[in-house]
């Protein structure tokens, strides 16, 4: 098995990886310049790039790379582990780690005349859509036909069904603080990059404080954006979309957060 096969299979399959090349080794090291480790987001790995400290220290470096979306370049002297450095050889290497990140998902639970027009935006952006809802009629292709995925569940049920990592995006564009309430608690434990309900200020103080009677941590539902999206003053369901897809996309690419609208 190659390294090449297995980041085809990451892509294929949309998860993360990150690829450490040795791009330079100069006098007695373990492994030479070109040889190959990839680093899986559980922190497994296949081949090396040495062993030892140094494969250690660099899967650690792959790992927060990972986190923040940026490539390293690392050196290590193999001279002195007194004096910090990760084994005696005797040589120096550099260590190219490059972060293999996911398309995003978006996850839209609800699937009326917002979330249609957030499932249509999202996929033009480049998205990988997810389409959620407890009612069936609405989870359906010939309605949204740009989701990849549909999920005609509860919304309690969706962690269940589907893996939330940290490049997934919830948009919870849902009929009811009913609906809201179930569900928020499981997915307020994920790593997801975002989470978003649409309504009234009124609505969400609502939906907190019985999410708060159930004895959620404050911590936890200050990570719900609510209202959701950039003021742009949006009324027709295309405007919202547009408003809460642009917040996602200054969340995505690490911007400060703004005031959010919708």
């Amino acid at each position: 098995m190659s390294v090449w096969k297995l980041i085809t299979d990451l892509e294929r399959k949309n998860e993360a990886g990150v690829l450490c090349t040795i791009i330079h080794s100069q006098g007695s090291t373990p492994r030479h310049a070109g040889s190959k480790m990839l680093v899986y987001a559980d922190g497994t790995i296949f081949g090396s790039v040495g062993g030892g400290e140094l494969e250690g220290r660099t899967i650690d470096a792959a790992l927060e790379s990972l986190r923040d979306g940026k490539p390293r370049r690392l050196q290590y002297n193999m001279v002195d582990p007194n004096q910090g450095d990760p084994g005696v050889c005797g040589g120096q290497v550099e260590v190219y780690v490059e972060p293999i990140i996911p398309k995003p998902t978006l996850i839209i639970v609800g699937a009326g005349h917002v979330g249609k027009e957030v499932a249509h935006l999202a996929d033009w952006l480049d998205f990988r859509v997810v389409v959620s809802d407890d009612r069936v009629e609405f989870c359906d292709p010939e309605l949204i036909p740009e989701a990849d995925e549909f999920l005609p569940i509860p919304f309690e049920e969706l962690t269940e069904k589907i893996e939330i990592t940290p490049w997934t995006y919830l948009v919870l564009t849902t009929r009811s603080v009913d609906v809201d309430v179930p569900g928020l608690p499981m997915v307020l434990d994920s790593p997801a990059a975002y989470i978003g309900v649409i309504g009234s200020k009124r609505r969400w103080e609502t939906t907190r404080a019985q999410l708060e009677e159930q004895g959620i941590s404050k911590e936890k539902i200050d990570r719900v954006q609510s209202p959701m999206g950039i003021d742009i003053h949006a009324e027709t369901p295309e405007e919202i979309a547009v408003s809460i897809m642009a917040e996602l996309i200054r969340i995505r690419r690490g911007e400060e957060k703004s005031e959010f609208a919708i």
